[in-house]
C-alpha cells in the first residue's frame, strides 16, 4: 500500500506534469508513494498527458473532472480518492518545492503532528519573486485567516502541505470547498486545536503556463471567510444571492424614478419595466460571483437569463403585487417597491439554484 499520495490540482499544465513527475520521482526514492492529478477539464489537454504517463507508471492516477471547477474541492475529491495515511497537498506549476515532502513526512510522523505546512513567511522562507501586488494580496489573507483558523500559523495561504489521514477524515464534512485557499479551510473546519508545524521554503519563479490569481478569487477567499464564520447559521451562498441582489435593488429603484418621477410614466408599466431590468442585472452578478463555480458562458448566458425570468417569474409577479398594493395604500413609492424585492428574494434565490444555475459547462 502507497504511504503517501500527492495532490496535485490542476487546469491548463499540460507542460509541467511530466516535469514534476520526474522532479517527485527524485525526491522520493524509497518511499511508496502516488501521485493524483485532479483535472479541471482542461483545454490544453493536462489530463491525456497525464493519463498517457499512468500508463508508463502504476503509481500515476488522474481525476478528469467534467462540469466543476475550482482549487479546494479538486483538492477535497483528490484525497478522498486515495486511501494512504498520509496525504500532500501541491501545485501542478513546480513554484513548490518537492524536495521538502521527505522532510515533511518524517517530521509529521515523527512528533504526532497533524499537519505540516510549507510556509513562505516563517524564517529562512521568501516569497520568491512574488509580484508587490500579490505581496499585498497574500498579506491581507493571511491577516483576515486568523478570523476563522484555531492555530498559531505563519502562512495560512500555502499550498503546500502534508497532513495525517486522520485529520482529514475529522474535518472533511464540514469543509466548504469554497475558494483557493483549502488549507484555510481545513484549519478552520477543525473543533479542536491542530497540532502544527511549519516549515521554511522559497516560492519558485513559474516555468510554463500563467497565474490563474485574479479579483474574482478574492472574493472566493471572502465568502470562504464568511462560510466559517456564519455557514451554520445561514447558507453562505444565499448571503451572496442577497448581496448581489442589492445590485438588482439599486437598478430596480433608479429604473423606477427615472421612468415614474422623471418621465410620468405610470407606476404599473414603471415598475414592471424596473423589475425586468433589477433580475437582468441580478442574473449577471450572481452568475459572475454567487455561482461562479457553475457560471455559464458563451449562448449558456442567454439560455442562463432565460432560465432565470422563467424560474423568477412567480418573484417578480409576487413582488409586482405585492408593491403595488402597497403603493395603492398609501406606502411612499421606493418603500413599496423594496418591500417587494424582500418578499420575493427567498423564492428566487430557491428557484434560480434549482433551474438556472444547475445547467453545467461543457467547454
Amino acid at each position: 500500500m502507497n504511504e503517501l499520495a500527492i495532490v496535485v490540482p490542476t487546469f491548463n499544465e499540460r507542460e509541467n506534469v511530466r516535469p514534476l513527475l520526474d522532479k517527485l520521482e527524485a525526491a522520493l526514492d524509497g518511499i511508496d508513494w502516488e501521485v493524483i492529478f485532479v483535472d479541471d477539464d482542461s483545454a490544453d489537454g493536462t489530463a491525456r498527458v497525464a493519463r498517457s504517463l499512468a500508463l508508463e507508471k502504476s503509481n500515476v492516477r488522474v481525476l478528469q473532472r467534467i462540469g466543476r471547477r475550482g482549487l479546494s474541492s479538486a483538492c477535497i475529491e483528490g484525497m478522498m480518492a486515495t486511501a494512504a495515511p498520509y496525504i500532500a497537498v501541491i501545485d501542478g506549476d513546480l513554484q513548490h518545492d518537492e524536495t521538502l515532502l521527505r522532510y515533511m513526512l518524517a517530521l509529521l510522523k515523527a512528533e504526532s503532528l497533524d499537519i505540516v505546512v510549507a510556509s513562505r513567511n516563517t524564517e529562512g522562507g521568501s516569497l520568491g519573486e512574488f509580484a508587490g501586488g500579490r505581496r499585498r494580496l497574500s498579506a491581507l489573507g493571511t491577516n483576515l485567516s486568523h478570523f476563522v483558523c484555531k492555530c498559531a500559523i505563519s502562512d495560512p495561504m500555502s499550498g503546500f502541505f502534508l497532513l495525517d489521514r486522520k485529520l482529514l477524515e475529522e474535518v472533511v464534512h464540514r469543509l466548504s470547498g469554497i475558494s483557493f485557499k483549502i488549507l484555510v479551510d481545513i484549519l478552520a473546519s477543525s473543533r479542536r486545536p491542530v497540532r502544527l508545524k511549519e516549515v521554511p521554503y522559497t516560492f519558485r519563479s513559474r516555468l510554463h503556463g500563467e497565474s490563474k490569481l485574479d479579483t474574482t478569487n478574492l472574493l472566493e477567499y471572502l465568502v470562504l471567510l464568511a462560510d466559517k464564520l456564519f455557514g451554520e447559521y445561514l447558507p453562505v451562498r444565499f448571503v451572496m444571492f442577497t448581496l448581489s441582489g442589492m445590485a438588482g435593488l439599486v437598478v430596480h429603484v433608479a429604473t423606477l424614478w427615472v421612468l415614474f418621477r422623471l418621465e410620468h410614466v405610470s407606476f404599473e408599466r414603471s415598475q414592471a419595466t424596473a423589475i425586468l431590468a433589477a433580475m437582468t442585472v441580478n442574473f449577471l452578478v450572481n452568475n459572475w460571483v454567487t455561482y461562479r463555480d457553475r457560471r455559464l458562458k458563451g449562448l449558456r448566458i442567454l439560455a442562463g437569463l432565460l432560465w432565470f425570468y422563467l424560474a423568477c417569474a412567480v418573484g417578480g409577479l409576487t413582488s409586482y403585487a405585492i408593491a403595488t398594493l402597497a403603493y395603492d395604500r398609501g406606502v411612499p413609492w421606493y418603500i413599496a417597491a423594496a418591500l417587494g424585492i424582500m418578499i420575493s428574494s427567498v423564492w428566487n434565490y430557491a428557484v434560480s439554484s434549482v433551474f438556472t444555475w444547475r445547467m453545467r459547462r461543457k467547454n
